[in-house]
């Protein structure tokens, strides 16, 4: 019974430690601008406690400090304001504009090859 309790509490703390890297980065301002300046705009969606969305974001982190010209936002999927702006109804969905459009959309990929592939296909 001690055992089960120890991998309870264990597993609580993790889960916890992960849902606390997630922050809503977006706002309008700063995602218009880095769409006027050229740059290749991400946009990933979270949820507390979700484990595929913080390996997204952890992917995606990496990411904006390898390729160039890349502004990365996140948002909490239940801020209904920007999931209605962006059509998302899902947590871990990936979108990627260039020039003021929508050239890329996910649901769910945590690869680091495929999220790396879509980058790079964006530029």
């Amino acid at each position: 019974m001690l055992k089960k309790f120890l991998i309870f509490i264990f597993f609580t703390i993790s889960i916890n430690a992960i849902a606390l890297e997630k922050e809503t980065t977006f706002n309008i301002d700063s995602f218009n601008k880095a769409q006027s300046e050229g740059k290749i705009v991400v946009v990933s969606s979270w949820i507390k406690y979700c484990t595929s969305c913080a390996s997204q974001m952890k992917i995606l982190n990496k990411a904006k400090n390898e390729f160039d010209n890349i502004e990365y936002f996140a948002f909490d999927v239940r801020d209904n304001k920007i999931a209605k702006l962006f059509n998302v109804e899902y947590q871990t969905t990936l979108l990627i504009f260039k020039n003021n459009k929508e050239v890329y959309r996910s649901i769910g990929e945590t690869t680091k090859d495929l999220i790396y592939r879509a980058i790079q296909s964006s530029i």
